[in-house]
């Protein structure tokens, strides 16, 4: 298989899992093709899929965030019509009823941490640890994380203890 064909049928998966779960990728095949690309070449360098459009440390738990689809993806469709890198769109946007803009920066780690320790102080005591899908926000009361995420389909490396 050529490194292009891995780029499409990768590609093809991202659309496949987006419409499933009720999301759009880019209209702009190419434009998607080249965020594929830098996917999977940081999948290579990395060992996963950050988002090609940020700077990785390579450091998977300090990376997480940034992972496709990134933490920050539904926020930045709801408040702009995209995500930060536009790989996600809106109907909007692909119906041309809105334009794609430029998308600012949500990543603030130092923010975040603070965010995870207020949350972490608000949640009812259980008997087991509870556990929280990074990318969707599907919550379960557990030993363990799923191995892959019943809603969104993410493994278990996405989950965050609360």
């Amino acid at each position: 298989m050529t490194d292009r064909e891995k780029v499409l049928k990768f590609v093809q998966e991202l659309k496949t899992d987006a419409e499933k779960s009720g999301y759009h990728l880019n209209p702009d095949s190419d434009f998607v093709e080249d965020l594929g690309e830098g996917l999977l070449v940081n999948k290579d360098r990395y060992g996963y899929i950050s988002c090609p459009c940020r700077l990785s440390k390579g450091i998977f738990k300090e990376d997480k965030d940034i992972i496709c689809p990134c933490d920050y993806r539904d926020d930045d469709l709801n408040d702009y019509g995209s995500c930060y890198c536009a790989l996600y769109v809106t109907q909007e946007i692909i119906d041309g009823r809105k334009e794609l803009k430029r998308v600012p920066e949500r990543r603030n780690p130092i923010k975040k941490a603070e965010i995870v320790n207020s949350q972490k102080s608000q949640l009812f005591q259980s008997k087991y640890p509870i556990w929280r899908c990074s990318v969707c926000g599907y919550i379960c009361a557990r030993n363990n994380p799923p191995e892959v995420c019943p809603i969104c389909k993410a493994q278990k490396e996405r989950f965050d203890l609360l």
